[in-house]
């Protein structure tokens, strides 16, 4: 939010509201027309079928598909009849606010139950929702429904980061368009309270965002990270460092904003490759300002010694160098050592120091100008070498007194005059391009200055050992593993902590300093030993007194406050209420799984394990997931000015191509920028965005999770599983067509007298949920999302619900399994609904409230959220019934496969020719599921010596069965024979290398026995095949 501007907040808003409004109307007529379509071609071949769909949804008043208007917190009501199609806006109104309303978000402090307890990452004040913070609820709420249905007191805590740099510079912008001042003219006081102001305004936001979402999060925890509780915490835990010894004030080297007059942290500053000499513009600067460059030139040596070539890509530091550093070990300069160079402005002596650790003979001339104050290499040897530390810029950026006849120059407008200087003196040596890394604030664009200046630190060296050693010892797990690496580097060579910034909002260092009267230098801050660290002011003042006993003094807090990332690390502790030894505290500290994008692994993850392990005796979470970051299709950073920025509310709720350029041009693009941008939306998005819903988006970036480090996010693969939802939509609207109004499902089922397809479906249902639920475990979020769309859509779907439909129909002989199919349906239906809903919880609530409840059933719940999600049961397990079945899916795929491109899905006859009886008896049991699902109006089985008529297509389903489908027409004999010589050819070079890998010298010996008897089986079976054939090719050649 920090680029939109706040006063054009509302009215934006509502104009983006109209535009998707009528985007939508359009949207939902062309999918009622596809979705009519899709309706026909679904239908039921069967008169009795249409005839009671056609009853069931067809007639009675429109009004009976709309839901009726449901107060806000009441529970839904629904439509006396589903509608048509799914329609995500209609399905995810109501169930939020009902659902927080019922406290069903609510964690127990005092429950019995396990807890399981997650921390929402808090996101910045004046953001709202992008795509990393969806991704990161789509995974942590489908985490936490998990558990929560699985019996654990489940606590997901919201919370929001005040955002120091970010919050200030948007409120300094609004004081300075409504008043025309400056936050100084305003003063701290009223200044912070203005931001204040704007927090309740308009800091909520992304919260309220985080809701559309469906993020079931315990909203009676909500916290900010200035609320009086929290800035406890952030005093006390300040404090007890400071009484460590952990936390001291230094001068030493920061990064420092000349537009902002602060030091920020390294995540503020962003890293820009420069490759040429490139002009940038800066901020304050009425031009744009050469990067890229090398300038040489030289020192004149003492005694008319001669001189020595430097180079630097920021000559005007030049003004602050103490010493020329060469290596001990350049013959060159031997001689020098000891010796000195004349500044050329100044006339101040530089010595000329021997330093093999910063110093490359071989690059350049081998010396290299020290500027201490001014370069992190620099500042290095300054403290080796007992150099002096000549800072030469103000707060501002510009040249101060150390400058002499360039003071008070911007210092880039002092890069020039300082190169016409050194050319006006004869030392200038030219220039060239040069490669470099250039640091830009993230927050001002400003080129970020490195600066000498008295902070307050974090010694990190010991709490980094103790974080290091618990991912050693196993008390957190990284998932993935592939990130520990990257931990123990970054541990292993942590440098100390800058806490403080030069800011008014946030919170105030606790720190005071001690005014003497009788001090000689009565400045502010001018003796490290005149500090004192207290809770208030009263006890600053006791300190002071202790320690300067019987003299008269005054205190003046610290104007400074503290890094954001400080309070962001005692996060896991302040929520739970940390000081106190509160109830929160005892029944949810260590939390569960820290989940969050990998690029803060370090500012935030690593603090918050260091903060936590040493203020809360233990390690703040077991596991941190880290999640990929969410790029473009195209593998793309997510950019304004590329155009492919992703608002998740835009994909939930669907947008124009005119509306996504809309938002561009609200932006503060260029004109190029903004021409660049739309062009790449016209590629992307050539129709706009199309309503997709929350569960849709969710589970997509979900499906994502299984990428390394990121996701390239195609919106069409978020449109895809918005169809599948009309999938499921369409599966409970047969159903509830099939059941009746009057069915009540069993509190038990008899599945001994169950055709085999029920028995088949309650098998490979219980294999989905023991694997879904290893995966929930093993954080493969991708996996088990994977897993449960594979149940729905292609055993139950598309062959269950397919397979069991002529059950429905008038005839009497499927009285007995019509009657079990349904309740194996609505098994299937209620037990799918709950594996489902914690990856898309809006629409498997609706589906699941409409689902008739089983009689005398004393553990109904309310809501799928708090029913209690799946789980084995043994007697459904049955793995002959699930191999029986593959062996159908293959003989269906094989026949369906053999349909000329022109068929209109005609009932044939087909044959079935079987190597053995027990495959031919396996197929005459299961001729009904088979017939059923390649659509045959009858399936013989055929004997080893039986010839299949005339005009038979063939396929070759496996070593033990082929099949034939009777096409009556004259069938191209030659093209079915160049078919099995193709498929003979691919047989053959799976014998080869099978037979070559197995006769390979040393395979007898190292292959173990169990993989030794798989391949001589498969070896078998390929042999099998060959031979089926060629018996497949001498009976076409028969009819020939």
């Amino acid at each position: 939010m920090d680029s939109v501007k706040v006063e054009d907040l509302e009215r934006k808003k509502k104009k983006e509201e109209k535009a998707k409004e009528k985007e939508l109307k359009k949207l939902k007529a062309a999918q009622k027309a596809e979705a009519f379509k899709l309706q026909q071609a679904q239908k039921a071949p069967k008169k009795s079928e249409k005839k009671h769909t056609k009853k069931g949804n067809e007639e009675g008043n429109p009004e009976d598909f709309i839901d009726p208007k449901t107060s806000s917190g009441e529970k839904k009501k629904l439509s006396r009849h589903m509608a048509k199609q799914y329609n995500p806006d209609a399905v995810e109104k109501g169930w939020y606010a009902w659902w927080e309303d019922s406290k069903f978000f609510q964690a127990d402090a005092n429950s019995s139950k396990p807890p399981f307890v997650i921390v929402l990452p808090p996101p910045n004040v004046t953001g709202a929702l992008h795509i990393g913070h969806a991704l990161t609820a789509a995974i942590q709420d489908c985490m936490i429904r998990f558990y929560r249905m699985s019996g654990y007191n489940t606590l997901w805590v919201p919370g929001m980061d005040h955002a120091g740099i970010a919050t200030q510079v948007v409120v300094e912008k609004k004081l300075m368009r409504e008043h025309g001042l400056t936050r100084h003219a305003f003063g701290r006081d009223k200044f912070i309270s203005e931001v204040w102001k704007w927090k309740e305004e308009y800091g909520g936001t992304i919260l309220s965002q985080e809701r559309r979402l469906g993020a079931s999060l315990d909203w009676s925890r909500e916290c900010f990270t200035m609320d009086e509780k929290r800035s406890k915490s952030v005093t006390e835990a300040f404090i007890r460092l400071y009484r460590e010894g952990l936390i001291y004030r230094d001068h030493r080297l920061v990064n420092w904003d000349c537009t902002l007059k602060t030091a920020i942290s390294d995540i503020e500053v962003d890293h820009e490759e420069i490759k040429d000499r490139t002009q940038l513009k800066v901020p304050g600067y009425d031009h744009t300002v050469e990067f890229g460059v090398l300038t040489s030139f030289a020192y004149p040596l003492e005694n008319g010694l001669g001189e020595l070539v430097v180079a630097t890509t920021r000559i005007e530091t030049m003004l602050g160098d103490t010493a020329i550093a060469v290596h001990p070990e350049d013959k060159r300069y031997s001689h020098l050592h000891g010796k000195y160079a004349i500044h050329p402005f100044n006339h101040r002596k530089l010595p000329i120091i021997y330093d093999g650790i910063l110093v490359d003979p071989t690059f350049g001339t081998g010396a290299v100008k020290i500027t201490p104050a001014h370069d992190p290499n620099d500042f290095e040897v300054g403290k080796r070498h007992q150099l002096e530390f000549i800072n030469i810029f103000t707060d501002d950026g510009k040249i101060n007194n150390n400058g002499g006849e360039f003071e008070g120059m911007l210092r880039f407008k002092a890069r020039s005059a300082v190169t016409e200087a050194l050319q006006s003196k004869g030392l200038f040596r030219g220039d060239q391009k040069n490669e470099m890394n250039l640091g830009i604030c993230s927050r001002s664009s400003d080129i970020v200055e490195p600066m000498i200046k008295p902070q307050w630190f974090v010694n990190c060296s010991s709490m980094a050992a103790e974080a290091l050693a618990a991912v050693e010892d196993k008390k957190i797990e990284i998932i993935p593993k592939q990130y520990v690496q990257e931990w123990k580097r970054w541990l292993e060579n942590i440098r100390d902590w800058c806490i403080s910034r030069q800011l008014w909002w946030g919170h105030r260092i606790p720190a005071w300093y001690v005014l003497l009267d009788d001090d000689v230098l009565k400045e502010f801050g001018s003796y490290d030993d005149h500090w004192v660290v207290a809770h208030d002011e009263d006890e600053a003042l006791l300190e002071a007194q202790k320690i300067f006993k019987e003299k008269k003094l005054r205190v003046s807090q610290d104007p400074d406050v503290l890094d954001t990332w400080f309070s962001s690390g005692i996060f896991p502790l302040s929520i739970l209420g940390w000081p106190e030894n509160s109830k929160d505290l005892k029944t949810f500290y260590p939390t569960s799984v820290l989940e969050t994008g990998h690029d803060i692994l370090f500012f935030w993850v690593a603090r918050m394990v260091m903060l936590g392990m040493k203020l809360g005796g233990d390690v703040p979470f077991s596991k941190i997931y880290l999640h990929p970051m969410v790029r473009d299709a195209h593998g793309r950073k997510m950019s304004k000015s590329l155009g492919n920025v992703i608002d998740p509310l835009e994909v939930t709720r669907g947008i124009s191509l005119e509306g996504l350029h809309k938002r561009l041009e609200d932006g503060n693009l260029d004109r190029k920028e903004l021409k660049v941008a739309k062009e790449g939306q016209v590629k992307d998005f050539p129709n706009g965005i199309p309503e997709c819903g929350a569960d849709a988006l969710r589970f997509a970036l979900i499906s994502y999770t299984a990428q390394a480090d990121r996701i390239n996010l195609d919106i069409q693969r978020v449109v895809g599983y918005r169809q599948w939802c009309n999938k499921l939509w369409n599966a409970i609207r047969f159903a509830m067509g099939k059941l009746g109004d009057d069915y009540v499902p069993p509190l038990k089922l008899e599945l001994e007298t169950a055709p085999f397809s029920c028995k088949w479906i309650l098998s490979v249902l219980n294999s989905a949920i023991s694997k879904i639920i290893v995966l929930f475990k093993s954080y493969d979020f991708s996996g088990a999302a994977s897993a449960v769309y594979s149940w729905w859509q292609s055993q139950l779907c598309d062959v269950f619900i397919e397979v069991i439909k002529p059950y429905f129909s008038t005839n009497s002989e499927f009285e007995l399994s019509r009657k079990i199919s349904r309740d194996v349906l609505w098994i299937c239906l209620d037990n799918g609904l709950r594996l489902l809903h914690p990856f898309m919880p809006y629409v498997t609530e609706e589906l699941w409230q409409r689902l008739p409840r089983a009689a005398g059933d004393c553990s109904a719940k309310e809501s799928i959220m708090i029913t209690e999600y799946p789980y084995v049961i043994k007697t459904w397990e049955n793995k002959d019934i699930e191999e029986n079945m593959e062996m159908v899916e293959s003989a269906v795929r094989s026949l369906r496969s053999l349909r000329p491109p022109n068929d209109k899905n005609e009932r044939r006859p087909a044959y079935a020719l079987c190597s053995s009886n027990t495959v031919a008896d396996i197929v005459r049991s299961l001729e009904f599921e088979i017939s059923t699902l390649a659509n045959l109006s009858s399936l013989k089985v055929l004997s080893k010596n039986d010839l299949p008529p005339s005009g038979c297509a063939v396929n070759i389903v496996n070593a033990e069965l082929s099949v034939y489908l009777e096409l009556k027409i004259t069938l191209a004999t030659e093209s079915e024979l160049e078919k099995l010589r193709k498929r003979r050819t691919e047989i053959t070079k799976q014998h080869v290398v099978l037979s070559k890998m197995i006769g390979s010298s040393g395979y007898k010996e190292k292959a173990p026995d169990h993989v030794q008897e798989d391949d001589s089986a498969k070896l078998s079976k390929l042999l099998q095949e060959l031979n089926i054939i060629e018996e497949a090719e001498n009976k076409l050649g028969f009819f020939h």
